[in-house]
């Protein structure tokens, strides 16, 4: 015979059970500091959480008892909080830029294109570099070739050549991948950030002895003139 399984109700809590609303007999207890209590009925451990002025939290439902633990579940997911949103902050994100360039380009505009790739792979980003050709230069693609080569080598201190140039219809194409990871340029641009930010905190009061000095000279010149 077949049975149907209904579901009345709204969603499943991700969050986990907490005092009165755990329902086993006993439980295995882990007290504030993490040291192992023991298993315990769950009415003491419920009477244990009232005498610390915490909460019984169960921490691993699906063991056999269920190990639960006394803390400040108030406190414990605010900071899980702010832990998540700290490392979604610092969470790196792998963004491929890219650069068009014509076969016959001029030494201005290369020079120019070349700053981009080279503040994208300080940046720690994949650049993908497309060289357009246009009517004739389509049967020319070794002018698109050398191009693509020459700038790997402009930019080798900071990049190297991830996929090979390869013909892509009318456009020839190659993708060059930083030697920083991603994580690495963060960190140091939050380290620029914040020397930039100490130097102009450290230079901004060294003007205040020098008014207060001029004032100190005015004083003793208005004293001599009295005088």
């Amino acid at each position: 015979m077949a049975v149907a399984w209904c579901y009345r109700g709204g969603s499943i809590s991700a969050e986990p059970r907490i005092n009165e609303r755990i329902r086993v007999p006993e439980v295995r207890l882990v007290g504030p500091s993490g040291e192992q209590v023991g298993i315990v009925p769950l009415a003491k451990a419920l009477e244990l959480a009232q005498e610390y002025d915490l909460d019984l939290v169960e921490v691993a439902a699906n063991a056999r008892p269920p190990v639960c633990k006394l803390m400040d579940y108030g406190k414990f997911k605010y900071e899980s909080a702010m832990k998540a949103r700290e490392a979604r902050k610092n969470q790196a994100h792998t963004v491929i830029k890219e650069m068009k360039l014509r076969p016959k380009i001029d030494p201005h505009d290369y020079d120019t294109k070349k700053g981009h790739v080279v503040r994208f792979l300080k940046q720690g980003d994949k650049v993908k570099i497309t060289i357009m050709f246009r009517g004739r230069e389509q049967s020319r693609p070794e002018l698109g070739y050398r191009l693509l080569q020459r700038l790997a080598e402009d930019v080798q201190e900071l990049g190297f050549i991830e996929s090979n140039p390869k013909q892509d219809g009318r456009n020839m194409i190659m993708v060059l991948g930083p030697h920083k990871k991603k994580t690495e340029a963060m960190a140091e641009a939050r380290e620029a950030q914040a020397a930039r930010k100490a130097e102009r905190q450290g230079t901004a009061p060294e003007a205040a002895p020098a008014a207060g000095a001029e004032e100190a000279s005015a004083d003793t010149s208005a004293e001599n003139a009295e005088a």
